[in-house]
Protein backbone atom coordinates (compact mmCIF):
# COMPACT_ATOMS: atom_id res chain seq x y z
CA UNK A 1 0.00 0.00 0.00
CA UNK A 2 2.95 2.16 0.99
CA UNK A 3 4.93 1.38 -2.17
CA UNK A 4 3.63 4.15 -3.92
CA UNK A 5 4.79 6.56 -1.26
CA UNK A 6 8.90 5.53 -2.02
CA UNK A 7 10.06 9.39 -3.37
CA UNK A 8 12.07 9.57 -6.90
CA UNK A 9 14.88 11.15 -7.25
CA UNK A 10 15.32 15.18 -8.10
CA UNK A 11 15.96 15.62 -12.11
CA UNK A 12 19.45 17.08 -11.10
CA UNK A 13 19.62 20.66 -12.96
CA UNK A 14 23.39 20.51 -13.43
CA UNK A 15 25.36 18.47 -16.20
CA UNK A 16 27.07 15.84 -15.76
CA UNK A 17 30.42 15.49 -13.70
CA UNK A 18 33.98 16.79 -15.64
CA UNK A 19 37.48 17.24 -15.11
CA UNK A 20 38.74 17.03 -11.26
CA UNK A 21 35.21 15.40 -9.89
CA UNK A 22 34.74 13.05 -13.28
CA UNK A 23 36.88 10.30 -11.96
CA UNK A 24 36.32 10.09 -7.98
CA UNK A 25 31.82 10.17 -9.86
CA UNK A 26 32.74 7.39 -11.80
CA UNK A 27 34.83 5.54 -8.98
CA UNK A 28 31.92 6.25 -6.47
CA UNK A 29 29.43 4.83 -9.11
CA UNK A 30 31.08 1.81 -9.24
CA UNK A 31 31.52 1.05 -5.78
CA UNK A 32 28.09 1.48 -5.36
CA UNK A 33 26.90 -0.75 -8.02
CA UNK A 34 28.99 -3.01 -5.98
CA UNK A 35 26.98 -2.78 -2.62
CA UNK A 36 30.75 -0.77 -1.56
CA UNK A 37 28.70 2.42 0.13
CA UNK A 38 31.67 3.31 2.49
CA UNK A 39 33.94 3.55 -0.89
CA UNK A 40 31.18 5.43 -2.39
CA UNK A 41 30.24 7.88 -0.01
CA UNK A 42 34.16 8.79 0.14
CA UNK A 43 33.83 9.26 -3.49
CA UNK A 44 30.89 11.34 -3.51
CA UNK A 45 32.42 13.33 -1.23
CA UNK A 46 35.19 14.08 -2.68
CA UNK A 47 33.75 15.11 -6.39
CA UNK A 48 30.98 16.92 -5.07
CA UNK A 49 33.93 19.12 -2.96
CA UNK A 50 35.92 19.20 -6.34
CA UNK A 51 32.45 20.53 -8.13
CA UNK A 52 30.61 21.83 -4.95
CA UNK A 53 27.53 22.95 -7.12
CA UNK A 54 27.07 20.09 -8.93
CA UNK A 55 23.12 18.67 -7.93
CA UNK A 56 24.08 15.46 -10.17
CA UNK A 57 27.06 14.46 -7.98
CA UNK A 58 24.78 15.91 -4.57
CA UNK A 59 22.25 13.68 -5.22
CA UNK A 60 23.95 10.66 -4.93
CA UNK A 61 26.25 11.99 -2.26
CA UNK A 62 22.92 12.74 -0.15
CA UNK A 63 21.54 9.28 -0.72
CA UNK A 64 25.34 7.51 -0.09
CA UNK A 65 25.71 9.59 2.97
CA UNK A 66 22.45 8.38 4.44
CA UNK A 67 22.97 4.81 3.59
CA UNK A 68 26.69 5.48 5.35
CA UNK A 69 25.60 7.52 8.13
CA UNK A 70 28.01 10.92 7.07
CA UNK A 71 25.42 12.82 7.89
CA UNK A 72 27.67 15.10 7.13
CA UNK A 73 28.16 14.77 3.79
CA UNK A 74 24.20 14.53 3.19
CA UNK A 75 23.91 17.38 5.07
CA UNK A 76 26.43 19.38 2.40
CA UNK A 77 24.58 17.21 -0.88
CA UNK A 78 21.32 18.60 0.55
CA UNK A 79 22.28 22.48 1.11
CA UNK A 80 23.18 21.92 -2.65
CA UNK A 81 19.73 20.70 -3.27
CA UNK A 82 17.91 23.27 -1.65
CA UNK A 83 19.62 26.32 -3.00
CA UNK A 84 18.91 24.84 -6.40
CA UNK A 85 15.21 24.27 -5.68
CA UNK A 86 15.52 20.35 -6.99
CA UNK A 87 15.67 18.72 -3.36
CA UNK A 88 13.62 15.38 -3.57
CA UNK A 89 10.21 15.88 -1.49
CA UNK A 90 11.46 13.51 1.20
CA UNK A 91 14.90 15.02 2.27
CA UNK A 92 13.19 17.76 4.17
CA UNK A 93 12.58 14.76 7.06
CA UNK A 94 16.29 15.47 7.91
CA UNK A 95 16.01 19.20 7.57
CA UNK A 96 13.04 19.08 10.66
CA UNK A 97 15.34 16.38 12.28
CA UNK A 98 17.98 19.40 12.63
CA UNK A 99 15.40 21.98 13.57
CA UNK A 100 13.56 19.83 16.21
CA UNK A 101 17.50 18.67 17.71
CA UNK A 102 18.33 22.43 17.40
CA UNK A 103 15.18 23.02 19.17
CA UNK A 104 14.19 25.89 16.33
CA UNK A 105 10.17 25.49 16.43
CA UNK A 106 9.93 27.89 14.14
CA UNK A 107 12.15 25.94 11.97
CA UNK A 108 11.13 22.96 12.20
CA UNK A 109 7.33 24.08 11.95
CA UNK A 110 8.51 25.44 8.63
CA UNK A 111 9.59 22.01 7.45
CA UNK A 112 6.59 20.27 8.72
CA UNK A 113 4.22 22.51 6.44
CA UNK A 114 7.00 21.49 3.47
CA UNK A 115 6.16 18.00 4.27
CA UNK A 116 2.43 17.98 4.31
CA UNK A 117 2.85 19.42 0.69
CA UNK A 118 4.38 16.40 -0.28
CA UNK A 119 4.04 13.25 -1.02
CA UNK A 120 4.32 12.04 2.50
CA UNK A 121 1.59 14.42 3.33
CA UNK A 122 -0.45 12.82 6.13
CA UNK A 123 2.74 12.93 8.05
CA UNK A 124 2.83 16.09 8.16
CA UNK A 125 0.35 17.24 10.41
CA UNK A 126 1.67 14.52 13.12
CA UNK A 127 5.14 16.23 12.57
CA UNK A 128 3.00 19.81 13.39
CA UNK A 129 1.28 18.51 16.38
CA UNK A 130 4.50 17.62 18.01
CA UNK A 131 6.27 21.27 17.53
CA UNK A 132 3.15 22.40 18.87
CA UNK A 133 3.51 20.67 21.98
CA UNK A 134 6.96 21.59 22.43
CA UNK A 135 5.73 25.33 21.34
CA UNK A 136 3.26 24.76 24.76
CA UNK A 137 -0.20 24.48 22.86
CA UNK A 138 -2.85 23.90 24.91
CA UNK A 139 -3.98 20.85 23.44
CA UNK A 140 -1.47 19.35 20.56
CA UNK A 141 -3.56 16.58 20.31
CA UNK A 142 -6.52 18.09 19.32
CA UNK A 143 -5.15 18.74 16.02
CA UNK A 144 -4.95 15.43 15.00
CA UNK A 145 -8.14 14.99 13.49
CA UNK A 146 -8.16 11.19 12.06
CA UNK A 147 -9.27 11.39 8.41
CA UNK A 148 -11.91 9.23 7.05
CA UNK A 149 -10.98 9.68 3.83
CA UNK A 150 -7.40 8.16 4.17
CA UNK A 151 -6.91 5.05 5.75
CA UNK A 152 -2.94 5.43 6.52
CA UNK A 153 -3.43 8.86 7.53
CA UNK A 154 -6.01 7.75 10.01
CA UNK A 155 -4.18 4.94 11.35
CA UNK A 156 -0.97 7.41 11.70
CA UNK A 157 -3.04 10.30 13.36
CA UNK A 158 -4.85 8.23 16.01
CA UNK A 159 -1.58 6.62 17.49
CA UNK A 160 -0.01 9.93 17.30
CA UNK A 161 -2.71 11.16 19.28
CA UNK A 162 -2.98 8.96 22.39
CA UNK A 163 0.43 9.41 22.63
CA UNK A 164 0.55 13.13 22.12
CA UNK A 165 -2.14 12.76 25.34
CA UNK A 166 0.04 10.62 26.99
CA UNK A 167 2.19 13.35 27.37
CA UNK A 168 0.25 16.24 27.96
CA UNK A 169 -0.56 13.89 30.77
CA UNK A 170 -4.09 13.05 29.68
CA UNK A 171 -3.77 9.74 31.08
CA UNK A 172 -7.16 7.87 31.08
CA UNK A 173 -8.00 9.38 28.05
CA UNK A 174 -4.46 7.94 26.57
CA UNK A 175 -5.46 4.51 27.77
CA UNK A 176 -9.10 4.48 26.27
CA UNK A 177 -7.65 5.82 22.69
CA UNK A 178 -5.09 3.07 22.89
CA UNK A 179 -7.43 0.41 23.83
CA UNK A 180 -8.84 0.82 20.59
CA UNK A 181 -5.60 0.84 18.63
CA UNK A 182 -3.80 -2.02 19.98
CA UNK A 183 -4.07 -5.38 18.59
CA UNK A 184 -0.71 -8.44 17.54
CA UNK A 185 0.67 -7.11 14.88
CA UNK A 186 4.28 -5.47 14.99
CA UNK A 187 2.73 -2.04 14.87
CA UNK A 188 1.05 -2.73 17.76
CA UNK A 189 3.58 -3.67 19.41
CA UNK A 190 5.87 -0.67 18.76
CA UNK A 191 2.87 1.65 19.77
CA UNK A 192 2.37 -0.28 23.06
CA UNK A 193 6.19 0.16 23.93
CA UNK A 194 6.30 4.03 22.88
CA UNK A 195 3.22 4.60 25.06
CA UNK A 196 4.50 3.00 27.99
CA UNK A 197 7.89 4.47 27.71
CA UNK A 198 5.65 7.80 27.47
CA UNK A 199 3.63 6.55 30.65
CA UNK A 200 7.11 5.06 32.76
CA UNK A 201 8.63 8.34 32.27
CA UNK A 202 5.62 10.16 33.64
CA UNK A 203 5.76 8.10 36.77
CA UNK A 204 2.12 5.98 35.33
CA UNK A 205 4.25 2.89 36.27
CA UNK A 206 0.72 0.91 36.71
CA UNK A 207 -0.06 1.95 33.27
CA UNK A 208 2.79 0.76 31.49
CA UNK A 209 3.22 -2.11 32.94
CA UNK A 210 -0.39 -3.19 32.01
CA UNK A 211 0.92 -1.83 28.19
CA UNK A 212 3.55 -4.33 28.49
CA UNK A 213 1.26 -7.36 29.46
CA UNK A 214 2.02 -10.74 27.70
CA UNK A 215 4.56 -13.14 26.62
CA UNK A 216 6.13 -11.27 23.67
CA UNK A 217 9.59 -11.86 24.58
CA UNK A 218 10.57 -8.14 23.49
CA UNK A 219 7.21 -7.11 26.18
CA UNK A 220 8.99 -9.81 28.67
CA UNK A 221 12.27 -7.88 28.40
CA UNK A 222 11.13 -3.83 28.18
CA UNK A 223 8.94 -4.91 31.59
CA UNK A 224 12.48 -6.19 33.46
CA UNK A 225 13.66 -3.13 32.23
CA UNK A 226 11.62 -0.08 32.68
CA UNK A 227 14.17 2.29 33.55
CA UNK A 228 12.86 6.23 33.93
CA UNK A 229 11.10 5.98 31.17
CA UNK A 230 11.44 9.05 27.98
CA UNK A 231 10.93 12.12 28.04
CA UNK A 232 7.61 13.71 25.81
CA UNK A 233 8.97 16.09 22.95
CA UNK A 234 9.21 16.12 19.15
CA UNK A 235 12.42 14.00 19.26
CA UNK A 236 11.05 10.64 20.53
CA UNK A 237 7.51 11.36 18.85
CA UNK A 238 9.17 11.87 15.27
CA UNK A 239 11.73 9.41 16.19
CA UNK A 240 9.02 7.03 16.48
CA UNK A 241 7.08 7.95 13.95
CA UNK A 242 9.54 8.29 11.36
CA UNK A 243 10.37 4.46 12.39
CA UNK A 244 6.65 3.55 12.27
CA UNK A 245 6.85 4.79 8.76
CA UNK A 246 10.36 2.65 7.92
CA UNK A 247 8.50 -0.33 9.18
CA UNK A 248 5.79 -0.04 6.77
CA UNK A 249 8.27 0.81 3.75
CA UNK A 250 10.19 -2.09 4.56
CA UNK A 251 7.68 -4.38 4.45
CA UNK A 252 6.89 -3.87 0.45
CA UNK A 253 10.23 -3.03 -0.33
CA UNK A 254 14.09 -1.82 1.07
CA UNK A 255 14.19 1.76 -0.37
CA UNK A 256 16.44 4.91 0.16
CA UNK A 257 13.38 6.96 1.80
CA UNK A 258 13.72 3.68 4.24
CA UNK A 259 17.38 3.99 4.81
CA UNK A 260 16.69 7.81 5.23
CA UNK A 261 13.53 7.54 8.05
CA UNK A 262 15.76 4.98 10.02
CA UNK A 263 18.73 7.35 10.12
CA UNK A 264 16.74 10.04 10.84
CA UNK A 265 15.08 8.29 13.58
CA UNK A 266 18.56 7.43 15.06
CA UNK A 267 19.60 11.07 15.01
CA UNK A 268 16.56 12.41 16.90
CA UNK A 269 16.88 9.32 19.37
CA UNK A 270 20.21 7.27 19.07
CA UNK A 271 18.43 4.50 21.35
CA UNK A 272 15.67 3.24 18.96
CA UNK A 273 16.90 0.27 18.47
CA UNK A 274 14.01 -0.62 16.51
CA UNK A 275 15.08 1.76 14.34
CA UNK A 276 18.24 0.61 14.20
CA UNK A 277 17.16 -2.97 13.54
CA UNK A 278 15.56 -1.93 10.59
CA UNK A 279 18.29 0.13 9.25
CA UNK A 280 20.62 -2.65 9.21
CA UNK A 281 17.71 -5.15 7.61
CA UNK A 282 17.12 -2.22 4.66
CA UNK A 283 21.26 -1.83 4.29
CA UNK A 284 21.67 -5.86 4.41
CA UNK A 285 19.08 -6.10 1.67
CA UNK A 286 21.49 -3.54 -0.33
CA UNK A 287 24.33 -5.80 -0.26
CA UNK A 288 25.70 -3.63 2.87
CA UNK A 289 25.65 -6.72 5.59
CA UNK A 290 29.31 -5.75 7.31
CA UNK A 291 27.14 -2.12 8.02
CA UNK A 292 24.75 -3.97 9.25
CA UNK A 293 26.30 -6.08 11.05
CA UNK A 294 27.88 -3.51 12.93
CA UNK A 295 24.98 -1.85 13.79
CA UNK A 296 23.45 -4.97 14.96
CA UNK A 297 26.42 -4.94 17.50
CA UNK A 298 25.32 -1.47 18.99
CA UNK A 299 22.29 -3.24 20.39
CA UNK A 300 22.51 -3.38 23.42
CA UNK A 301 22.62 -7.00 25.35
CA UNK A 302 19.96 -5.04 27.73
CA UNK A 303 18.06 -3.82 25.08
CA UNK A 304 14.65 -5.60 25.05
CA UNK A 305 15.68 -6.24 21.54
CA UNK A 306 18.79 -7.90 21.98
CA UNK A 307 17.24 -11.07 21.11
CA UNK A 308 15.84 -9.74 17.86
CA UNK A 309 18.62 -8.45 16.96
CA UNK A 310 20.88 -11.65 17.39
CA UNK A 311 17.78 -13.37 15.26
CA UNK A 312 18.33 -10.65 13.14
CA UNK A 313 22.09 -11.11 12.70
CA UNK A 314 21.26 -14.84 11.41
CA UNK A 315 19.45 -13.01 8.60
CA UNK A 316 22.22 -10.85 7.49
CA UNK A 317 24.79 -13.46 7.52
CA UNK A 318 22.85 -15.60 5.24
CA UNK A 319 22.36 -12.41 2.47
CA UNK A 320 25.97 -12.39 3.20
CA UNK A 321 26.18 -16.23 1.95
CA UNK A 322 28.01 -16.82 5.37
CA UNK A 323 25.88 -19.85 5.49
CA UNK A 324 28.35 -21.41 8.54
CA UNK A 325 28.34 -17.91 10.38
CA UNK A 326 24.87 -18.00 10.17
CA UNK A 327 24.07 -21.63 11.36
CA UNK A 328 26.76 -21.34 13.89
CA UNK A 329 24.59 -17.79 15.57
CA UNK A 330 21.20 -19.72 15.12
CA UNK A 331 22.88 -22.86 16.73
CA UNK A 332 23.49 -20.81 19.35
CA UNK A 333 20.14 -19.45 19.56
CA UNK A 334 18.38 -22.77 19.15
CA UNK A 335 20.29 -24.21 22.37
CA UNK A 336 20.55 -21.33 24.92
CA UNK A 337 19.15 -21.75 28.24
CA UNK A 338 15.04 -20.82 28.29
CA UNK A 339 15.70 -20.55 24.47
CA UNK A 340 12.10 -21.11 22.71
CA UNK A 341 10.56 -23.69 19.97
CA UNK A 342 10.70 -20.84 17.88
CA UNK A 343 14.32 -20.66 17.99
CA UNK A 344 14.80 -24.37 17.45
CA UNK A 345 12.51 -24.39 14.62
CA UNK A 346 14.25 -21.01 13.28
CA UNK A 347 17.46 -23.12 13.50
CA UNK A 348 16.18 -26.46 11.84
CA UNK A 349 14.73 -24.53 8.93
CA UNK A 350 18.44 -22.92 8.01
CA UNK A 351 19.71 -26.35 8.54
CA UNK A 352 17.28 -27.67 5.49
CA UNK A 353 18.54 -24.66 3.00
CA UNK A 354 21.96 -26.29 3.60
CA UNK A 355 20.56 -29.96 3.08
CA UNK A 356 21.74 -30.71 6.67
CA UNK A 357 18.56 -33.19 6.70
CA UNK A 358 19.73 -35.40 9.68
CA UNK A 359 20.74 -32.12 12.25
CA UNK A 360 17.66 -30.34 10.75
CA UNK A 361 15.41 -33.52 12.08
CA UNK A 362 17.17 -33.07 15.09
CA UNK A 363 16.48 -29.53 15.09
CA UNK A 364 12.69 -29.50 14.95
CA UNK A 365 12.76 -32.83 16.91
CA UNK A 366 13.93 -30.82 20.09
CA UNK A 367 11.03 -27.78 18.95
CA UNK A 368 8.64 -30.20 19.30
CA UNK A 369 9.52 -30.88 23.04
CA UNK A 370 9.74 -27.97 23.95
CA UNK A 371 6.62 -27.18 22.35
CA UNK A 372 4.79 -30.09 24.31
CA UNK A 373 0.92 -30.50 23.57
CA UNK A 374 1.41 -27.54 21.10
CA UNK A 375 3.41 -29.13 18.39
CA UNK A 376 1.58 -28.12 15.46
CA UNK A 377 0.97 -29.76 11.89
CA UNK A 378 3.85 -27.75 10.65
CA UNK A 379 6.56 -28.87 13.06
CA UNK A 380 5.20 -32.56 12.30
CA UNK A 381 5.35 -31.89 8.48
CA UNK A 382 9.09 -30.65 9.28
CA UNK A 383 10.41 -33.23 11.00
CA UNK A 384 8.73 -35.52 9.15
CA UNK A 385 10.11 -34.31 5.57
CA UNK A 386 13.75 -33.64 7.28
CA UNK A 387 13.35 -37.22 8.21
CA UNK A 388 12.22 -38.08 4.99
CA UNK A 389 15.08 -36.45 3.05
CA UNK A 390 17.53 -37.64 5.46
CA UNK A 391 16.93 -41.40 4.36
CA UNK A 392 14.72 -42.53 7.39
CA UNK A 393 11.35 -43.13 5.62
CA UNK A 394 10.38 -45.25 8.38
CA UNK A 395 10.84 -42.68 11.15
CA UNK A 396 9.36 -39.97 8.78
CA UNK A 397 5.97 -41.59 8.09
CA UNK A 398 4.40 -41.02 11.29
CA UNK A 399 5.19 -37.46 11.63
CA UNK A 400 3.75 -36.55 8.16
CA UNK A 401 0.63 -38.94 9.26
CA UNK A 402 0.38 -36.54 12.45
CA UNK A 403 0.56 -33.45 10.24
CA UNK A 404 -2.30 -34.63 7.99
CA UNK A 405 -4.22 -36.22 11.23
CA UNK A 406 -3.92 -32.42 12.53
CA UNK A 407 -4.48 -30.47 8.93
CA UNK A 408 -6.91 -32.59 7.01
CA UNK A 409 -7.32 -29.58 4.71
CA UNK A 410 -3.95 -28.29 4.28
CA UNK A 411 -3.05 -28.92 0.79
CA UNK A 412 1.05 -28.87 1.48
CA UNK A 413 0.71 -31.67 4.22
CA UNK A 414 -1.61 -33.82 1.89
CA UNK A 415 0.92 -33.41 -1.42
CA UNK A 416 3.94 -34.28 1.06
CA UNK A 417 2.24 -37.49 2.23
CA UNK A 418 0.57 -38.60 -1.12
CA UNK A 419 3.48 -37.74 -2.79
CA UNK A 420 6.03 -39.37 -0.73
CA UNK A 421 4.08 -42.80 -0.51
CA UNK A 422 3.87 -42.62 -4.44
CA UNK A 423 7.36 -42.43 -4.94
CA UNK A 424 8.46 -44.93 -3.13
CA UNK A 425 5.59 -47.33 -5.01
CA UNK A 426 3.81 -47.41 -1.17
CA UNK A 427 0.07 -47.45 -0.72
CA UNK A 428 -0.46 -45.91 -3.92
CA UNK A 429 -4.27 -45.78 -3.42
CA UNK A 430 -4.07 -43.86 -0.70
CA UNK A 431 -1.80 -41.79 -2.13
CA UNK A 432 -3.25 -40.82 -4.63
CA UNK A 433 -6.65 -40.08 -3.33
CA UNK A 434 -4.69 -37.61 -0.79
CA UNK A 435 -3.30 -35.72 -3.84
CA UNK A 436 -6.75 -35.51 -5.37
CA UNK A 437 -7.90 -34.04 -1.86
CA UNK A 438 -4.70 -31.40 -2.39
CA UNK A 439 -5.42 -30.79 -6.01
CA UNK A 440 -9.21 -30.05 -5.08
CA UNK A 441 -8.33 -27.67 -3.20
CA UNK A 442 -5.09 -25.84 -5.07
CA UNK A 443 -5.65 -26.66 -8.50
CA UNK A 444 -3.59 -24.56 -10.25
CA UNK A 445 -0.08 -25.28 -7.88
CA UNK A 446 1.68 -26.86 -10.36
CA UNK A 447 3.68 -28.94 -7.47
CA UNK A 448 0.53 -30.35 -6.60
CA UNK A 449 -0.43 -30.96 -10.31
CA UNK A 450 2.65 -32.51 -10.78
CA UNK A 451 2.16 -35.31 -7.83
CA UNK A 452 -1.14 -35.75 -9.03
CA UNK A 453 -0.19 -36.79 -12.54
CA UNK A 454 2.90 -38.45 -11.26
CA UNK A 455 0.54 -40.84 -8.80
CA UNK A 456 -1.86 -41.72 -12.33
CA UNK A 457 1.00 -42.56 -14.14
CA UNK A 458 2.03 -44.87 -11.55
CA UNK A 459 -0.99 -46.94 -11.48
CA UNK A 460 -0.91 -46.83 -15.33
CA UNK A 461 -3.89 -44.15 -15.56
CA UNK A 462 -1.86 -42.49 -18.86
CA UNK A 463 -5.21 -40.40 -19.73
CA UNK A 464 -5.16 -38.87 -16.58
CA UNK A 465 -1.57 -38.70 -15.86
CA UNK A 466 -0.39 -37.48 -19.26
CA UNK A 467 -2.26 -33.91 -19.12
CA UNK A 468 -1.58 -33.31 -15.62
CA UNK A 469 2.44 -33.42 -16.11
CA UNK A 470 2.34 -31.34 -19.20
CA UNK A 471 0.51 -28.95 -17.46
CA UNK A 472 2.44 -28.84 -14.46
CA UNK A 473 5.47 -28.12 -16.70
CA UNK A 474 3.82 -25.68 -18.75
CA UNK A 475 3.08 -23.51 -15.44
CA UNK A 476 6.75 -24.04 -14.40
CA UNK A 477 8.95 -24.73 -17.20
CA UNK A 478 12.30 -24.79 -15.76
CA UNK A 479 11.28 -27.64 -12.92
CA UNK A 480 13.39 -30.46 -12.39
CA UNK A 481 11.31 -32.67 -11.02
CA UNK A 482 8.39 -31.51 -13.03
CA UNK A 483 10.09 -32.21 -16.53
CA UNK A 484 11.61 -35.51 -15.30
CA UNK A 485 8.77 -37.04 -14.45
CA UNK A 486 7.39 -35.64 -17.97
CA UNK A 487 10.32 -37.27 -19.92
CA UNK A 488 9.47 -40.56 -18.04
CA UNK A 489 6.13 -40.64 -18.72
CA UNK A 490 6.59 -39.76 -22.33
CA UNK A 491 9.18 -42.78 -22.16
CA UNK A 492 6.85 -45.28 -20.79
CA UNK A 493 4.28 -44.53 -23.45
CA UNK A 494 6.71 -44.92 -26.29
CA UNK A 495 6.82 -41.11 -26.94
CA UNK A 496 10.85 -41.12 -26.98
CA UNK A 497 11.60 -37.68 -28.67
CA UNK A 498 9.19 -35.97 -26.99
CA UNK A 499 10.81 -37.71 -23.50
CA UNK A 500 14.45 -36.54 -24.31
CA UNK A 501 13.16 -32.97 -24.80
CA UNK A 502 11.59 -33.08 -21.24
CA UNK A 503 14.42 -34.53 -20.27
CA UNK A 504 16.82 -32.15 -21.50
CA UNK A 505 14.65 -28.98 -19.99
CA UNK A 506 15.34 -30.82 -16.76
CA UNK A 507 19.13 -30.65 -17.10
CA UNK A 508 19.47 -27.32 -17.68
CA UNK A 509 18.71 -26.71 -13.81
CA UNK A 510 19.83 -30.10 -12.58
CA UNK A 511 22.47 -30.80 -9.93
CA UNK A 512 24.54 -33.22 -8.40
CA UNK A 513 22.64 -36.91 -8.24
CA UNK A 514 20.08 -35.28 -10.62
CA UNK A 515 22.01 -34.24 -12.92
CA UNK A 516 24.36 -37.71 -13.17
CA UNK A 517 20.97 -39.15 -13.55
CA UNK A 518 19.26 -36.98 -16.09
CA UNK A 519 22.54 -37.68 -18.02
CA UNK A 520 22.47 -41.49 -17.78
CA UNK A 521 18.62 -41.20 -19.86
CA UNK A 522 19.21 -39.15 -21.96
CA UNK A 523 22.22 -41.07 -22.95
CA UNK A 524 20.37 -44.57 -22.54
CA UNK A 525 16.29 -43.93 -21.79
CA UNK A 526 14.79 -45.44 -18.82
CA UNK A 527 15.74 -49.24 -17.88
CA UNK A 528 13.16 -51.92 -19.05
CA UNK A 529 12.05 -52.45 -15.87
CA UNK A 530 11.87 -48.86 -14.98
CA UNK A 531 9.96 -48.36 -18.43
CA UNK A 532 7.52 -51.22 -17.79
CA UNK A 533 5.91 -50.05 -14.93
Amino acid sequence: MLAALAVPPAVAASDPPTGASLAAYVRARAAAADGAADIAARGYAIALAADPGNEVIAIRAFREGMAVGDIDLARRALSVLERSKVAPADTVMLRYADRVRARDWAGARAAAVEVSQGPLDFVGPVLLAWVAFEEGAADPAAELVPSEANIIARRYAAENRALLLIAQGQYAVAADALSTLLGNDQASLDLRLNAAALFHGKRQGKLARELLAGSDPVLVAQRERLGRGVKAGAAFGASRLFTRLAADLGREEASPLSILLSRTALLLDPADDRARLLLADTLSQQRSGTRALTLLDMISPKSPFAGVAKSARVTVLTRMEDATGALAVAKGLAQAPGATAEAAQAYGDLLIEQNQFADAAAAYALAMTRAGDGADWVLNLQRGGALEQAGRWDEALPFLRRAVELAPQEPVALNYLGYAQVERGENLAEGQALLEQASAMRPDDPSITDSLGWAYVQRGQWDKGLPLLEQAAAAEPADVTINEHLGDAYWRTGRRYEARYAWRAAAVQAEGDDAKRLAAKLADGLAPATAAR
